[in-house]
């Protein structure tokens, strides 16, 4: 276990709730009122590099730095939200007037009515659970499958979470700007944010966290996301996290200011009597004198958890390498930043 500043009741709190992830490795993560606290520990033997410092795989939570891009070039005059995504690709021959319809806003809040995931990834999946179907499907493939493939409802309608959807804002900002994603990303957000650990690609052998299948021992191979990057790509470590979500916590007098308070803005309602809330990107929960605004992720063997509480100024970070899918991460970070939003 290793701890860093934040005080030792916290970071026996972390302790304990540590105990309760089922993982080969893992790390909870606290800022709260500028004070950090992590603590890292799991069921495998250390790794030769310390947890704290490797890179993990953060799959969808991936969409908040896209998204974050998003709302940066649109603050700055590169592009509307409202935009069609046609506007934004090389023309294709679409075959569903719907999918004309579909803006730059309906891709990132997942109301565009794409589905999940394309149909020709999906069959794989099903046969081949640990065969990654991404890896081989490139940006001309991504763009031609949305040009056959019709919204399941109109855009803007409905709230139906899609990966496809997500990776279409990555062609679109590339071909806005002429600069291809991972440059996009670094240069617009990455490098602002001084997040040096954070990239769209794996490092050099032990720089990066490795999963494992369910039986605790296979690694599984590193996550290569092809032309869905901007939805599942990014890989982090943990300070770099703490960085990322402090920024969004505080952003007065960051170059990304404006960015960071759009995506914390509130935009749709949805489930049962609608008491889901949606920011641009954040899952938004009702909590103790505000909101509590989250999102997570995970790849064939990684989970990630990212959630911040502006009222009290506490965010959480958590990530661990698992077997199998379910390790209890989720359910315990969300419920400690639940918590410590209450507490003063």
């Amino acid at each position: 276990m290793r701890t860093a500043p934040g005080g030792p009741a916290l970071a026996d709190r972390l302790a304990d709730a540590l105990t309760r992830i089922d993982a080969p490795d893992a790390v909870l993560a606290v800022t709260r009122q500028g004070h950090r606290t992590v603590v890292t520990g799991g069921s495998a033997l250390a790794p030769p590099t310390p947890r704290r410092e490797l890179r993990y795989e953060l799959g969808s939570l991936s969409k908040t730095f896209t998204v974050l891009l998003l709302a940066d070039l649109a603050v700055n005059g590169v592009l509307s939200l409202d935009d069609p995504l046609t506007a934004r690709l090389p023309r294709l021959p679409l075959r569903h007037p719907r999918s004309g319809r579909i803006t730059l806003r309906h891709l990132a809040t997942h109301t565009s009515g794409l589905p999940r995931i394309p149909t020709d990834l999906l069959a794989g999946a099903l046969v081949r659970p640990y065969d990654n179907g991404y890896a081989g499907y490139d940006t001309g493939r991504l763009l031609d499958t949305f040009a056959r493939t019709r919204p399941r409802h109109r855009p803007g309608t409905r709230w139906h979470y899609s990966n496809f959807g997500l990776a279409l804002l990555g062609p679109a900002m590339s071909h806005t700007t002429g600069t291809p994603f991972p440059r996009l990303l670094a240069d617009r957000v990455l490098t602002p944010l001084g997040l040096t650990g954070t990239t769209l690609a794996p490092g050099a052998t032990g720089t990066d966290a490795v999963g494992h299948r369910t039986n605790g021992t296979t690694p599984v191979r590193s996550a290569d996301m092809g032309a869905f990057a901007a939805a599942g790509a990014v890989r982090a470590t943990p300070d770099d996290l703490l960085g990322y979500v402090e920024a969004h916590l505080h952003p007065e007098g960051s170059p990304l200011a404006a960015a960071l308070r759009e995506v914390r803005v509130p935009l749709l309602r949805r489930g049962w009597r609608h008491r889901n809330t949606h920011t641009l990107t954040w899952y938004q929960h009702p909590a103790a004198r505000g909101p509590l605004l989250f999102h997570v992720g995970a790849t064939f063997g990684q989970q990630a958890f990212v959630g911040y509480h502006p009222a009290s100024g506490t965010g959480l970070v958590a990530l661990a390498t698992r077997r199998g899918r379910h390790c209890g991460m989720v359910t315990t970070a969300y419920e400690l930043l639940y918590r410590l939003a209450g507490e003063d």
